[in-house]
């Protein structure tokens, strides 16, 4: 994915930092424009203010986008939005083809059809939104007033092999249910190693969910080396090819 430009949209601040940040600060290195979209938290709000400081450890070039919906949990997250799994779906799509359209990204990267591995339900409703956003982006009649098509050449789906499942139940806790896929489902397992010290001062920024003991206070809780062995590594489902809007199938799906 040399230079390819990476739209990432993710339900919370902090889940950009946790599912992708490696593959944002390794695009962002390389001179690629990056991006990233959240679905739920007010712009005006700590959230927002914590998420904007991970982009920036991260390199993202710029500002965070925010879909402004509400937290499936708290409510008062965005005031007088509606809960993000509330809003309509139709609302939501046409909000987030608006980015798209806008920042016109090669690739779109997203939660994967669990929600990632606690399932939250914020995160699989980004999902469901996200794979029609990015179909409708192309699609010249769906949201003229959105801006002109533009469809991105594919999109990947941050996950967990089942195989690493085991190490993220000792981590979240047993208490919690552990999503994951079966390992030969993986297309793409990306060594962010290079990157991982901007990804873990990316999940640090999130400074009141390491305060609540949410996963960044996971990772806060852990020595160092065992921060670098939970987070050098990131997973993908890619999604490909896509029917371009012009037809047919499109074959210059950028690789991780």
């Amino acid at each position: 994915m040399a230079e390819s430009s990476v739209l990432a949209v993710f339900a919370h601040p902090d889940d950009e930092s946790l599912s992708a940040g490696g593959l944002l600060a390794r695009q962002a290195a390389a001179g690629a424009r990056t991006a990233v979209v959240t679905s739920t938290w007010a712009e005006d709000s700590v959230r927002a203010r914590e998420l904007a400081e991970a982009l920036r450890n991260l390199g993202v070039g710029e500002p965070p986008r925010m879909l402004g919906y509400a937290d499936q949990k708290v409510p008062e997250s965005a005031p007088g939005s509606p809960r993000f799994c509330d809003a309509p779906l139709d609302e939501a799509v046409r909000r987030l083809v608006t980015h798209i359209r806008d920042f016109r990204p090669d690739v779109v990267v997203t939660h994967d059809a669990y929600g990632g591995v606690t399932g939250h339900a914020d995160h699989v409703h980004t999902y469901r939104v996200t794979m029609l956003a990015a179909q409708a982006a192309g699609l010249e009649q769906l949201y003229p007033e959105a801006g002109a098509p533009w469809q991105p050449r594919a999109l990947y789906l941050a996950t967990h092999p089942r195989s690493v499942a085991a190490r993220l139940t000792g981590l979240i806790g047993a208490q919690r249910a552990v999503y994951s896929v079966p390992d030969e489902q993986v297309t793409d397992r990306l060594d962010v190693s290079p990157w991982v010290e901007q990804k873990i001062a990316a999940v640090l920024a999130h400074r009141s969910e390491v305060e609540r003991g949410a996963v960044p206070g996971l990772v806060a809780s852990l020595p160092q080396d065992a921060r670098v062995a939970m987070l050098s590594t990131e997973w993908f489902i890619r999604c490909a090819p896509w029917v371009s809007a012009a037809g047919g199938m499109s074959t210059d799906v950028p690789a991780l």
